[in-house]
């Protein structure tokens, strides 16, 4: 229903979590390169437990690649305008992560400024753990749709 895409993900800890989290959902994952660990990387299995071969899922090698895949983009940020729960998400949009330590570029927000959604956080948090984030966001994007597909 959704696409998950991680823009230069950095732990591979969070993406296995976020792999098991779109399995469960129905989401299929993409992995914008470069990554920060190995695909092969035995904490990136470890973290997504046995869902490996259950789960939908690309590696492509530069944000280039990626954009050209149909479909709207929410770009999530600490830095975007509207709440996650203010986007009007539809079947078949992605979800765009950036890495755990510097989040989406600022180029990639200006470029697509009324895509950029966040999470309400205090004033003084920095931000919410990537794979909590994504959970957060798929599981709005799913009850907006009526939880389609999944038992309640």
């Amino acid at each position: 229903m959704f696409h998950i895409a991680l823009l230069a993900p950095e732990i591979p800890q969070n993406t296995g979590n976020i792999a098991r989290t779109c399995m469960v959902t129905g989401c299929r994952l993409h992995l914008i390169e470069p990554l920060g660990f190995s695909v092969d990387d035995r904490q990136l299995k470890r973290a997504g437990l046995d869902y490996w071969h259950m789960l939908d899922w690309t590696v492509h090698p530069d944000w280039e690649s990626y954009a050209a895949l149909p479909g709207r983009r929410w770009l999530m940020s600490t830095r975007g305008r509207l709440r996650h729960t203010d986007a009007d998400f539809r079947d078949g949009d992605h979800l765009v992560f950036g890495r755990e330590t510097a989040g989406l570029p600022q180029a990639l927000l200006d470029r697509y400024p009324d895509t950029a959604i966040r999470l309400p956080m205090r004033p003084a948090a920095r931000s919410l753990n990537l794979s909590n984030a994504v959970a957060v966001t798929v599981y709005e994007a799913m009850r907006q749709n009526g939880f389609a597909g999944m038992n309640e």
